[in-house]
């Protein structure tokens, strides 16, 4: 029995069931939530994370989160500054792309404590214009600020092909809660980086060629050899001068 295996995917059960206890995703309709400080940044509440996305049917955390080097983002900028079209288009999916948590209150589940919620563009800056209006102010105070309506419409709803969030702010300032025990449990935050965890330069420069090269992963195991091809790639995307910017970057 493989026991490093065993406990490679222990550690991804227990990851994924750490992810989903402390994630909050809204549902169709409207819930109204209350965005809380960040007990470990307390000076902003909004966490901007950077990930890579669907790289071998997983996505990855990338170290730039954090303002550390990352191989695959290194990979993707050495790809876009070739002036290759093809080698632009793999970069776009390569380079990592932002977003943004924020811990709350989920109303109606507040003995839950506080969960993080994700989002996009639109709506991070949404809440920043709002924030940034001095007839709303800080409205993750604890005790003057203000709770927000989420509104989830699946892409049915819409008639798009995706899913859209609309948020409005309540115009009452009231309290996170009344209630101590609410209180304590606001208090007990987790570090997102529990949640999302990094993984090392090493690990990331190995997924990117695992991603690369996915029929050559078993002979590399065997040589403790990367090679990197582009004829590999996938069958629908293509680049003339991948193996040679993966070579520079990390074979030099």
């Amino acid at each position: 029995m493989d026991l490093s295996a065993i406990r490679k995917r222990l550690n991804q059960l227990q990851t994924t069931n750490n992810r989903t206890s402390s994630l909050w995703k809204p549902q169709p309709g409207k819930t109204q939530i209350r965005i809380v400080p960040y007990e470990l940044n307390k000076d902003n509440p909004f966490i901007e994370l950077f990930f890579h996305y669907n790289l071998n049917n997983r996505s990855y955390l990338s170290p730039i989160s954090f303002g550390r080097p990352d191989p695959i983002e290194e990979f993707a900028q050495k790809l876009r500054a070739s002036g290759n079209k093809e080698d632009y288009q793999l970069s776009r999916k390569l380079e990592a792309k932002m977003r943004t948590f924020a811990p709350v209150v989920v109303r109606g589940e507040e003995k839950q404590g506080v969960k993080f919620w994700g989002f996009g563009k639109t709506v991070y800056q949404e809440l920043l214009s709002i924030i940034a209006d001095p007839d709303y102010g800080d409205i993750t105070d604890p005790v003057n600020g203000r709770d927000v309506v989420v509104e989830f419409l699946s892409a049915e709803e819409t008639g798009a092909s995706f899913p859209k969030t609309n948020i409005r702010v309540k115009p009452n300032q009231t309290p996170v809660s009344d209630e101590p025990d609410i209180l304590e449990l606001v208090k007990k935050q987790q570090d997102i980086r529990d949640i999302y965890q990094e993984q090392s330069y090493d690990d990331l420069t190995e997924i990117l060629n695992e991603w690369l090269n996915p029929d050559e992963t078993s002979s590399e195991e065997d040589t403790g050899e990367k090679t990197v091809s582009p004829n590999q790639l996938s069958e629908t995307s293509k680049v003339s001068n991948t193996s040679d910017a993966f070579d520079d970057l990390f074979n030099s």
